[in-house]
């Protein structure tokens, strides 16, 4: 098959690792595979098994960014492409222009949020083959919504590539590594406000104020134009006075050496449609809290693979971050029991898979 992946996105996060890897997957079984990306995208350094004659860079500006959707559609014409998968919601409507323009070639997305699609996508997304949602809180926000007929929906959970992981975590105990026995709480996610890292610093001081061997870092970027949230969280960590307690890094290149280090994880989001972050930790033998965001519920079973605490509950979340690290042989027990269900239920292999025959399906 030939298979076009497009998004303009400007930063990695999860839904852009998740295009990466099945885009190189998909070219090593074989497949014919292309990118859509904006000049300087990151994602041209993560597209590794895509040659350089596959990928084509357009300014991708917005939705209704005609000049870019017609170069598109020349790219896909001259390259006989079969199926244009698009990833974000502002890339919709030129990946439904560019294959309408194109002709013969099928549209499938994927919607890796749960924000609602605005009315205007009714409309210019009807001829959509197939929508992939991540979770099954995104399939059935997406139902409700009514913009595509029900029988379009498809569940694909995102998968990790284990592989990666596993060689990270492999002989790791997740016990204190240095001579002065500290451990170490973290949390990785896009420096925002829904993401709740205001209540993990929170969270943060109360653990503080009972034990002196624990350290906190958040990793992620902030993609605010003027660097609002992270100036907010460095005034946080001032007035809570935990700055030789608590560090702010930005984005982690190497996400499997850092959730290394880390003795405990923690999403405190207030809302997540999937939460790789979550399924990342777990597949390298990290214990989880998470708040009960709709993503995390799907992924954790309460008490056997993870925790889940209220979302907003700072003194729950500061309450189980205690308990857990003051119990080794329970962070043991569900990172084992963790790490069983990802090699289960989120492999890449799984999810390649099952796009794969999501893409025949369209075509036959």
């Amino acid at each position: 098959m030939r298979i076009l992946q497009l998004s303009s996105a400007r930063a990695l996060g999860g839904g852009e690792r998740n295009l990466a890897d099945l885009a190189n997957a998909l070219a090593r079984r074989g497949h014919g595979v292309y990118a859509a990306i904006t000049p300087a995208s990151p994602l041209l350094r993560e597209l590794s098994a895509l040659p350089a004659r596959n990928i084509v860079e357009l300014p991708l500006r917005n939705s209704f960014d005609v000049a870019s959707a017609l170069k598109l559609a020349r790219f896909v014409r001259k390259n006989q492409i079969e199926i244009i998968h698009a990833h974000i919601a502002r890339d919709y409507p030129l990946a439904a222009m560019a294959a309408r323009r194109a002709g013969g070639a099928r549209l499938v997305l994927t919607r890796h949020v749960l924000f609602p699609l605005s009315t205007v996508h009714k409309m210019l997304l009807r001829r959509a083959a197939r929508v992939i949602a991540v979770s099954r809180a995104v399939a059935d926000g997406l139902g409700a919504q009514g913009i595509f007929d029900r029988d379009k929906i498809v569940l694909i959970p995102n998968g990790i590539d284990l592989d990666r992981f596993a060689q990270t975590s492999a002989g790791v105990s997740h016990q204190p590594k240095d001579a002065g026995g500290r451990l170490s709480v973290g949390m990785i996610g896009e420096l925002a406000p829904i993401k709740g890292q205001r209540d993990f610093l929170r969270a943060a001081a109360i653990v503080a104020s009972r034990r002196h061997d624990v350290d906190f870092l958040i990793a992620g970027k902030d993609k605010s134009r003027t660097g609002k949230n992270l100036r907010e969280l460095e005034t946080i960590v001032e007035e809570l006075q935990l700055s030789e307690r608590v560090r702010i890094t930005g984005w982690a290149d190497d996400v499997a050496r850092l959730l290394h280090t880390f003795d405990l994880f923690v999403s405190s989001s207030h809302s997540e449609s999937f939460g790789i972050a979550i399924v990342e930790a777990m597949a390298c033998g990290v214990p989880v809290i998470a708040t009960m965001s709709a993503g995390a519920r799907e992924i954790i079973e309460a008490d056997h693979t993870g925790k889940l605490v209220p979302i907003g509950n700072v003194e729950a979340l500061a309450e189980a971050i205690c308990q857990l690290l003051a119990d080794p042989k329970e962070r043991a027990r569900l990172s084992v029991q963790a790490q069983r269900m990802v090699r289960e239920r989120f492999t890449l292999e799984r999810m390649v898979s099952a796009t794969e025959e999501l893409y025949r399906q369209v075509l036959g």
